[in-house]
């Protein structure tokens, strides 16, 4: 997967194209990220009433697929792509500017 926690990237597709937003979390084997502010939604929280807890609603991220996000760079959205280094090392390059995405 070729975008990472900790990304800038901005929605492409869906209800919230547009948006823009830090990648809380990558889930790979679902091919999903869940992006902070994006494609929320209220999950209703059961009340527990032996351990003292109240019912609650709690507005939540929910993950999107990955395919629908792209990196920001420059606010602008990219493609991304590898390299590989001398040494071995696999880099992630921006295929609209051929810098290197950190």
């Amino acid at each position: 997967m070729k975008i990472k926690k900790d990304d800038e990237v901005v929605v492409i597709a869906g209800k919230d194209k547009g948006a823009t937003g830090k990648v809380v979390k990558a889930l790979p084997r679902e091919q999903r990220v869940v992006v902070e502010g994006v494609n929320l939604i209220k999950k209703h929280k059961r009340a527990n009433p032996a351990g003292g807890q109240q019912g609650e609603v709690v507005t939540m991220e929910a993950p999107i697929h990955v395919s629908n996000v792209a990196i920001v760079e420059d606010g602008k959205a990219t493609r991304v792509g590898y390299r590989f280094e001398e040494d071995g090392t696999k880099v992630r390059v921006s295929r609209r500017t051929g810098k290197d995405i950190s």
